[in-house]
């Protein structure tokens, strides 16, 4: 049986190049194309599932979970930590909704980026600079640079804060950090790095006995699923809001769980088992999102804590204080181990992303002498960010909750980008969008639109009324359903075009002639066992000999029009932030 476990993932590796990897396909690193070696088990480049059994397809799923658990329980990072805890000190459970609306947004953006990771082999940046040119790659990965790294500053505050609370300084504790985050990453050995990751993952669970001390009430928890808006839609509120849904759909997770899945030397034939692997990291940030809010809104229910919140280590001492010194203690591991597996999740996104656009070496797999640009970057970027976290403390608290709204703001950009690489024929071929696919996200991508404008207006109108703000929402959503209905018909229309097209170059066939042609040939079973067997085998061909998509002028007059919007929209959140460092 070919498939195996154990063993040193470096003697899996190719090692070197080979034709097939770089000129046939369009992986860049021959480090990203070998057996699978994960932390719970290998699987060998050629294996399948067929003639396994149930117990064998477990060990393989097993050694493909990773990338998706990782990315998600990286997003219930210190900010994410801080943002939950906010919601709930100030507001109860009653933002709970917000997660439950996020879940769908969660499994559509990182199916996309599974399926884009697997299919081409490549990161999504080296995706959005080939396709896309070097002005919307700089774009693109230009933002996301600055928003990696003012998040990987909010991981080292996250950390200061948790152990100031057992004593430890600032000056041992940042240090001290930086130094384990990089010795983790560099220790050459994916495998061990992915366990070391587990490892801090499985402490996480602290966060559920945590809720429970807080006592929570079943009926109130129950009554934050219910939509509401508590204290009325201004633009305190809406800020709060967006940063939820920028700590837990992060453009960087876009980045980091397609490179990580690239790196895990994950193909097409494993994508179903990496879907599964997705929905076990949602299931646990939501849970654990839940936890956090319950654990602050129960724990420091009927206090003059409430309404007061300041930053996460003021959480810390407020539960020991209101609930008990263990429920304190526990806060205060859980913000170490979000802020440690933040900060390695969120660097290597970055790092990643520019070995890509720099064509360098950017693996896991390779030793620090083998890729020393990939290192030294990943290196640099902490050594920044720890340095920046010695701020002052009232500016530092602040930029923890700015940090997620900024990152909520950008999303729609990166969202974009995102549907228009999984609409690429060439990139994806069968792999591509269907049509359901495309009405998801393009709901979602203009949710997240109307909901950055309604904070832009309502930090620049600060008066709005709550009714006038649900109307603009009306509005907005009146308007992206005519202009999706018209998108769609244009879209209709076009492919009854071509039908027709190729209807008179084979002799002036009915068009509908030429729609059931396919499917007279085989039947259903036959059509959707060679479908299968297309995609588990298809990969992106080399990305030098795709021709570029074509940008038609009202892509990129919406395009333009949207990254000028979201540069407004970025001033206005650090004019919000900044009302609120001076009060």
């Amino acid at each position: 049986m070919a498939f195996y476990s154990g063993g040193d993932d470096r003697r899996t590796d190719t090692a070197t190049p080979n034709e097939h990897t770089t000129q046939s396909t369009a992986v860049m690193d021959s480090a990203h194309v070998g057996d699978i070696v994960g932390a719970l088990g290998t699987i060998g480049r050629h294996d399948t599932v067929e003639g396994r059994s149930r117990g064998q397809r477990l060990r393989m799923l097993l050694a493909v979970i990773g990338p998706g658990l990782i990315v998600m329980v990286g997003d219930n990072d210190a900010g994410g930590v801080a943002t939950y805890a906010q919601a709930g000190q100030n507001y109860g459970m009653a933002l709970v909704w917000t997660l439950v609306l996020l879940i769908p947004v969660l499994y559509v953006n990182q199916e996309m980026v599974v399926r884009l990771g697997a299919v081409a082999g490549v990161g999504h940046a080296r995706l959005i600079f080939d396709r896309f040119g070097k002005f919307w790659g700089a774009f693109s990965v230009g933002d996301l640079f600055v928003v990696n790294a003012l998040t990987i500053v909010t991981e080292f505050i996250g950390v200061a804060l948790a152990l100031s609370y057992f004593g430890l300084p600032k000056g041992i504790s940042v240090p001290v950090a930086a130094v384990l985050l990089f010795t983790v990453v560099a220790a050459g050995s994916f495998r061990r790095w992915e366990r070391l990751l587990f490892a801090l993952i499985a402490v996480d669970i602290v966060m559920f006995p945590l809720a429970f001390l807080a006592h929570p009430s079943l009926s109130a928890t129950a009554k934050g699923f219910v939509p509401s808006f508590p204290g009325g839609l201004n633009s305190t509120l809406l800020l709060i809001i967006v940063a939820i849904v920028g700590t837990t759909v992060a453009p960087w997770q876009l980045f980091f769980q397609q490179s990580n899945i690239v790196d895990k030397r994950i193909t097409p034939r494993w994508i179903r088992y990496e879907r599964i692997d997705l929905w076990v990291g949602i299931v646990v940030v939501v849970l654990g999102a839940v936890a956090i809010m319950a654990a602050t809104a129960f724990g420091l229910a009927g206090t003059d804590a409430v309404g007061t919140f300041s930053d996460a280590g003021a959480v810390a001492e407020g539960l020991k204080q209101h609930a008990g010194t263990t429920v304190g203690a526990m806060f205060a591991i859980l913000l170490l181990d979000a802020s440690l597996i933040g900060a390695n999740a969120v660097g290597l996104a970055t790092t990643y992303a520019l070995g890509d656009t720099l064509g360098r070496r950017h693996s896991l797999h390779w030793k620090i002498s083998e890729a020393p640009a990939f290192y030294l970057g990943y290196a640099a970027l902490l050594a920044a960010a720890a340095a920046v976290s010695f701020s002052p403390d009232h500016v530092l608290g602040l930029l923890t909750q700015g940090v997620q709204a900024l990152a909520g703001v950008l999303l729609p950009s990166a969202t974009v980008f995102l549907v228009l690489l999984c609409n690429d024929k060439a990139v994806l071929g069968p792999w591509v969008n269907t049509t359901r696919q495309n009405i998801v996200a393009g709901i979602i991508v203009w949710s997240l639109v109307l909901l950055s404008l309604a904070l832009t207006a309502a930090t620049f109108f600060p008066h709005l009324s709550t009714r006038t703000l649900e109307i603009g929402f009306a509005a907005g959503v009146s308007a992206g359903g005519i202009s999706g209905i018209g998108l769609g018909l244009s879209r209709h229309r076009s492919a009854r075009r071509s039908i027709e097209r190729t209807a008179t170059e084979l002799g002036g066939l009915d068009p509908d002639q030429i729609e059931e042609l396919d499917a007279t040939a085989l039947s259903r079973c036959e059509r959707r066992k060679i479908r299968e067997q297309d995609r588990d085998t298809w990969r992106t061909p080399a990305l030098e000999t795709l021709p570029r998509p074509a940008f038609s002028p009202l892509r990129t007059a919406g395009m333009l029009a949207l990254r000028g919007y979201l540069l407004i929209a970025v001033i206005l959140v650090a004019v919000k932030l900044a009302q609120s460092i001076t009060g």
